[in-house]
């Protein structure tokens, strides 16, 4: 991939290295606010991707947090009254993103158990279920089975964002519908895979944009990672894979290197504890605003360069 914001060298995976910047602004905030909470999602490094340089720049106080089931990282921002009118944050951070075809990780025997349930917007129970069963019937092995499960989903899924109702990850509306996002997609594949007992999991970030050193990312991007033996798993993105069909042998197994993931899980409990529901799944700012889910207006934008000669 070569000249398309990809570094390769020979019989190595394919390498991007590029600083990212996240940028938001939380305003339409009620002159009798007495407390103001924002949490945002930030980046680590793994075995995928090496996070390095980052910086937070906000005129309010902010402390470093780490959820607790995932281990996902979170910068929190607390205001108390008087609270401001707009409260700007940006964050930028560099990334050597590589091309994945495992991560090693032990999510614990409590972890473990929450993979193989379902999720407040993918009940593994009927038509998933089924579809599973369906699925596997013949297939030996975990790989053979997860590959009959991704055939399945895109099979019956199409990648396609008119109406209502995608990008929620709402499993029984992309079964009634058969169409939506990358949310959609990697719902239906993990709760097929669990239901099947397949531990599974969810992880989002951006996509970074082929062919370009510089500019901006209009939103997110989503795929899965199922375990194939213990400790060790493997990736799938059914969503690239429907949208180049050429490459579904390619998306099964292996991630390229265009993306920065920030994220893991869903309905998701965040440090310091949010007094609203559990997080369907975060990848821009969660705001609260005296202890209730915020409709404040939260502008956002996303922006990536090139460096050290990827493009």
């Amino acid at each position: 991939m070569a000249g398309n914001g990809a570094t390769t060298r020979a019989g190595a995976p394919e390498e991007r290295q590029f600083q990212f910047e996240y940028a938001t602004s939380v305003s339409g905030i009620p002159s009798n606010a007495r407390q103001v909470r924002i949490w945002i999602p930030l980046p680590q490094s793994d075995g995928t991707q090496t996070v390095s340089n980052m910086q937070i720049d906000s005129p309010v106080p902010y402390r470093l947090t780490t959820e607790g089931l995932y281990g996902n990282r979170l910068a929190y921002f607390e205001v108390r009254n008087p609270v401001p009118q707009e409260i700007p944050v940006k964050v930028t951070f560099d990334v050597t993103r590589v091309e994945a075809k495992e991560l090693r990780w032990d999510i614990g025997d409590l972890g473990h158990i929450r993979l193989l349930e379902g999720d407040a917007l993918a009940p593994l129970d009927g038509e998933p279920a089924a579809r599973a069963a369906q699925a596997v019937s013949g297939k030996e092995g975990v790989p053979g089975k997860a590959r009959g499960v991704y055939d399945r989903v895109l099979d019956d899924v199409d990648y396609d964002k008119s109406g209502a109702g995608w990008g929620r990850g709402d499993i029984r509306y992309v079964c009634d519908v058969g169409k939506g996002n990358c949310s959609d997609f990697h719902t239906l594949f993990i709760g097929m895979a669990r239901a099947e007992r397949i531990p599974a999991f969810f992880e989002i970030g951006f996509p970074i944009p082929v062919g370009k050193a510089e500019g901006s990312v209009g939103g997110y991007h989503c795929w899965a990672w199922y375990e194939e033996t213990d400790g060790i798993w493997r990736p799938v993105d059914a969503s690239e894979a429907d949208k180049d069909p050429s490459r579904t042998d390619y998306f099964f197994g292996s991630l390229c290197c265009n993306r920065v993931a920030l994220t893991r899980g869903r309905d998701l409990v965040l440090d310091p504890p949010q007094d609203g529901a559990p997080i369907n799944f975060l990848i821009y700012p969660y705001v609260e605003i005296d202890g209730t889910p915020s409709a404040a207006q939260v502008r956002k934008k996303f922006s990536f360069r090139d460096v050290d000669g990827s493009s």
